[in-house]
């Protein structure tokens, strides 16, 4: 059975961006040696673009092959004039109101995304699934997140959007790992108590 991973970015306070869901005040942090970790554990984490700029356009994926993201992140590229801003994974948007996929290499999953899920995790496939935003999909796929990667940048937003926009239910994970930075950031790595 494949891994569902939220690979996320938070504020000290839990929080993936402002309410509207804008996190851009979290790009200062990215430095060089926070950027080579990255390039280097998580290159597959890294849009296209940023590939192309770093170089990694022929890094293979280390962790994950497939890509889960919800309307308002997949938004975020569309509005750029990108319709598959991960185009080196296999792209799933979840989403109810985008009838038609814009590009031939992104799915949309607009009805039974836990059931969509369960199958991509039933897959006989090497790598995991990285569950890249937002809030809602989280909430909705807490039961079959699997691993926690949370990268949490040295800021309070006091409100805003949570991680998972869900109800409240108690779930444990155990540390795996934490990696610290010079610039504050702090990346810990959960596995889900089974």
């Amino acid at each position: 059975m494949r891994k569902l991973t939220y690979f996320i970015a938070c504020s000290i306070d839990g929080f993936i961006g402002d309410p509207d869901g804008d996190a851009s005040s979290m790009f200062g942090f990215v430095d060089k040696d926070y950027l080579e970790f990255l390039r280097s554990e998580y290159p597959e984490t890294i849009p296209v673009q940023g590939r192309e700029a770093l170089g990694l356009q022929k890094s293979p994926n280390r962790h994950f092959d497939t890509l889960i993201q919800g309307r308002a992140s997949y938004q975020l590229a569309l509005d750029a004039g990108i319709t598959s801003p991960y185009g080196h994974l296999r792209e799933h948007v979840a989403s109810r109101t985008l009838e038609k996929s814009p590009d031939a290499g992104v799915e949309i999953i607009a009805d039974d995304l836990v059931g969509r899920v369960r199958a991509l995790k039933a897959e006989d496939r090497e790598l995991g699934i990285y569950l890249c935003g937002g809030s809602r999909i989280a909430g909705e796929l807490l039961d079959e997140i699997d691993e926690l990667v949370i990268k949490t940048y040295p800021q309070v937003y006091g409100s805003g959007m949570p991680m998972f926009g869900a109800g409240f239910a108690v779930t444990d994970f155990t540390l795996d790992w934490v990696r610290t930075f010079d610039n504050g950031v702090l990346v810990r790595k959960y596995s889900r108590k089974r």
